[in-house]
């Protein structure tokens, strides 16, 4: 498995990121960037939802979108905010699934809706981005 090393943006917000081969494992090591970030930036209260947020986003990304590789950041936008991006080639948007008790997939939307403050998906020319954003109580 080829990758890139995990670099900091150097403008804008804190921010780390990565591109990972969109393959399911990758969800493990979108886990370990964002937990990375999350215990440099001293945001160690948001790792478990961050964590699961970010799985969600690079497994929908794995399922549903296309290219090879996907791009994967975590960003502090604010003291008490992180934003977990996944971009990945397809420019059709996801749309949140509603399963009956029986099917056992198709929550992962839902999941990062309950769990984040927001989250969207922007299309652009080479596919598009879905983000959602956690925050710490803290700093609501």
């Amino acid at each position: 498995m080829t990758m890139t090393a995990a670099r900091a943006t150097s403008i804008g917000a804190p921010g780390y990121s990565q591109t990972f081969p969109s393959v399911p494992e990758s969800a493990g090591l979108a886990r370990g960037l964002v937990a990375t970030a999350l215990r440099v930036w001293r945001l160690e209260a948001l790792l478990n939802e961050s964590t699961l947020v970010a799985t969600e986003l690079v497994a929908n990304a794995v399922q549903h979108g296309s290219g090879r590789y996907l791009a994967f950041s975590v960003e502090r936008p604010s003291p008490f905010r992180v934003r977990i991006r996944v971009t990945d080639q397809s420019r059709v948007r996801p749309v949140p699934q509603w399963p009956n008790d029986e099917e056992t997939r198709g929550r992962g939307l839902l999941l990062v809706a309950a769990l984040a403050v927001g989250w969207g998906a922007d299309v652009h020319a080479s596919g598009k981005t879905v983000w959602a954003d956690v925050m710490d109580e803290a700093g609501t």
